[in-house]
């Protein structure tokens, strides 16, 4: 009898050895996740900066590399596109942002703003890029498609871009002309996904008119 109290009176210190034990682990578990964490969170890079709000001699430099690309596409697709719309739309970009670019340049001026594009600026890589896609594409549907669908993306772009500008211009007279802009850009859009519906659809009216 005195054995066996021995021998819980043994197991019970045991089991509150392990217990303490575990509490032990744990909490040294717990001081060792939060050390990591805080060792983590020193280590981590920090959250890069805002990007420098938009000026004027930014705005003015950006608003130029908009039309110039886009006037540089619409000239090629006025003499590139297939179908008829394609081909009006091409001329009508290619005359409209000139007027706009040149609008742009004559304030410029006017105000005595060098252009100077903001150092996160992308645009005119992307515009190259664009460019250098139409001028690979084949003459014909596949040509029509790429101009269209990338006039839809660039003007969804400068409608966003404008809209930005006409907040961050300090100019009187810049936004003026920005806001003189937007409806032209939008009127653009809309010609455009118009044309681009209609590319859409056209296989599929064709291939019915095969089935007939």
């Amino acid at each position: 009898m005195i054995r066996l109290t021995r021998g819980i009176a043994l197991f019970g210190v045991c089991a509150a050895v392990a217990a303490c034990a575990k509490k032990d682990n744990a909490a040294d578990s717990a001081a060792a996740a939060d050390s990591a964490a805080k060792a983590s969170a020193a280590a981590a890079p920090p959250p890069p900066p805002a990007a420098a709000p938009l000026n004027d001699a930014n705005i003015v430099a950006l608003l130029d590399e908009i039309n110039m690309a886009d006037s540089a596409n619409g000239n090629l697709a006025a003499s590139k596109g297939t179908a008829a719309d394609v081909k009006a739309f091409g001329r009508e970009m290619e005359k409209d942002h000139h007027m706009l670019r040149k609008s742009g340049q004559d304030l410029a001026k006017k105000l005595n703003v060098t252009p100077a594009p903001p150092s996160n600026d992308t645009l005119p890589a992307t515009a190259a890029k664009m460019h250098d896609n139409l001028t690979a594409a084949a003459k014909g549907a596949a040509f029509d498609k790429t101009y269209i669908d990338g006039e839809v993306g660039i003007h969804q772009f400068a409608l966003s871009a404008l809209q930005n500008m006409q907040t961050a211009a300090t100019d009187t007279s810049l936004k003026a002309l920005i806001t003189k802009a937007i409806p032209a850009i939008q009127g653009h859009l809309d010609k455009a996904q118009k044309i681009q519906t209609k590319l859409s659809a056209a296989p599929a009216a064709d291939s019915g008119a095969k089935k007939k």
